[in-house]
């Protein structure tokens, strides 16, 4: 099933962010309101759970900054194209959107139009299809219990809170037909009284990931391991068209050489910004040394015929002897590989060693009781961050190369419904807004911001780093993955004084966490089953 993260960011009207935010607490406190304002359900956020069916999360924030105007947020995670979610979210709050967007700034680009009949006076003109041509696609993402709709996560609750209930009291005037017997006899038994309220279990169960889009992630990410070798090897490609063999490799030699001489003498950190973390680039490019001979070997056999055939068309030399002459530039582009890495290393090294960070960023106290105060309510919590990014050529194309190649890596590994070892979030992503001036985060998760955070720095440091580096202020970093998101404090003060207030804030389901949704989802698949073997259902019956 085809899940979408995305974000509106809108640029608001000095004069006009206070309104704004008085719009959005309005609805917030009409959508919390013991009787919902639409008239549908007693239940909070019921309006939008059945006028917007698709929808897992949804947040509307205000960030304000010394920098830049103030932001206006939309975030939203949904099932389906982004067309039927704008439609359903017009017809369930078009009038109140409109009214929000009437306090952003009127953009300069080709939108113009679609903003001045969206906000004219008295306009009755469509506000999806200007939400739709704003919107940000996610620079990264993830998605926790991936390819679960939002109905088919709620009928499994609904199944679980019917389980529960069957247990507790079948046969309340006897015992229990549950008790005393072998596992997959209570399966036998469970499934055939809840069969009948829940006539979907009859069914197999859908695929989470389908195979063509397991395969679509996967040639996506070696297409951009790819383009990335190719670039790094460009000076390889170059020099060998026109040197012999013996000249190239000493003249790769000594450049390594003179590359590798600065790196070993910045490599140390500066005082106090030292974590002692093991993990840096070259442990992990030994730790994938296997995964990179395969890559090799795979990047030969697809550039090599087209180098081949490149060599035919420019010199005229016979088939065999450019097929020869092709294989060996290919492979000496290959060989210069570790010096462009070194010097890239060297390069973003030494601007690191200049990097200033933000030690101890003020907090307003009040702001961080407003969030207090919406914190911890549930189970799940949602956050969201805005912060500078740091200037130049090199850490614009290391922060762009990095999230892309970080986004397509998610697709491929995190499969399972969790984020590595992390087991909290749902819903997560980053997006560059301000014409790439600014990285903003979103996440809706588990537990506590404190907790939350703490289990990135301890499981996920080395990617935080990787994602959230190149932000000013962001704690010192080492060659790119080391220190960074380790400095728990420092990077604690720097997210918290970068976050804003959450004003509007809908999760479809507020009462689960990533992992019992999994567990839902594998007590559901094994009712599915019509039998189990033994060892099957002892390891099932465990859920319960």
């Amino acid at each position: 099933m085809l899940q979408t993260t995305l974000s509106v960011a809108l640029e608001v009207k000095p004069q006009s962010a206070t309104t704004l935010a008085a719009l959005i607490d309005d609805l917030h406190d009409r959508s919390t309101a013991p009787l919902s304002a639409k008239g549908t359900s007693g239940e909070s956020f019921a309006w939008l759970a059945q006028g917007v069916p698709s929808a897992h999360f949804i947040s509307l924030n205000i960030f304000p900054g010394a920098d830049y105007d103030p932001l206006f947020v939309l975030e939203a995670n949904f099932d389906g194209p982004p067309g039927v979610f704008w439609g359903q979210m017009e017809a369930a709050a078009g009038e109140e959107l409109r009214a929000m967007f009437r306090c952003c700034k009127r953009p300069l680009d080709q939108d113009a139009q679609l903003y001045d009949a969206v906000t004219a006076p008295g306009s009755r003109a469509p506000v999806a299809p200007y939400c739709e041509a704003r919107a940000l696609t996610p620079s990264v993402f993830h998605h926790g219990n991936r390819g679960m709709t939002r109905d088919r996560i709620l009928d499994e609750y609904a199944l679980f809170r019917a389980i529960r209930t069957e247990l507790a009291t079948a046969n309340e005037d006897g015992p229990s037909p549950y008790r005393g017997v072998a596992a997959g006899r209570v399966h036998v038994l469970l499934r055939t009284a809840l069969l009948p309220a829940f006539p979907w279990l009859a069914a197999p169960s859908p695929k989470r990931i389908p195979l063509r889009q397991r395969i679509g992630d996967i040639v996506r990410l070696v297409a951009f391991a790819f383009c990335v070798v190719l670039a790094l090897s460009l000076p390889g490609l170059i020099f060998s068209s026109f040197m012999p063999t013996w000249r190239f490799f000493i003249l790769i030699g000594l450049l390594m050489v003179v590359a590798v001489v600065p790196i070993v003498r910045m490599r140390d950190p500066l005082p106090g910004t030292g974590t002692g973390g093991k993990t840096n680039l070259i442990t992990v490019l030994i730790r994938n040394l296997p995964l990179i001979a395969a890559f090799i070997l795979a990047y030969s056999a697809v550039f090599g015929p087209g180098m081949a055939v490149a060599s035919h068309l420019t010199t005229g030399l016979p088939w065999a002897r450019a097929g020869h002459a092709g294989m060996r530039i290919l492979l000496l582009g290959l060989a210069s590989v570790p010096l462009s890495l070194l010097v890239i290393v060297g390069w973003l090294r030494f601007l690191e060693m200049r990097d200033s960070a933000h030690d101890d960023p003020p907090i307003d106290e009040e702001v961080v009781r407003q969030m207090a105060q919406r914190e911890d309510w549930i189970p799940q919590n949602h956050m969201g961050s805005v912060v500078l990014i740091k200037p130049g050529v090199l850490r614009t194309v290391i922060v762009r190369a990095g999230h892309l190649g970080l986004g397509l890596m998610l697709r491929v590994t995190a499969t399972n419904g969790y984020l590595g070892s992390m087991r909290t979030v749902h819903f997560a992503h980053w997006a560059f807004v301000n014409n790439g001036g600014r990285l903003m985060f979103f996440s809706n998760f588990d537990q506590s911001w404190e907790s939350y955070l703490d289990d990135f720095i301890e499981k996920a440091h080395d990617g935080l780093t990787l994602a959230w580096g190149g932000g000013t202020g962001f704690p010192a970093t080492r060659f790119l993955i080391q220190d960074g998101a380790s400095h728990g404090r420092k990077f604690k003060n720097w997210a918290r004084h970068s976050m804003a207030i959450s004003r509007f804030w809908y999760s479809a389901y507020r009462d689960l966490t990533v992992d019992q949704v999994e567990r839902n989802n594998r007590i559901a698949d094994g009712l599915r089953r019509v039998k189990l073997s033994e060892k099957d259902a002892a390891a099932w019956i465990n859920e319960l």
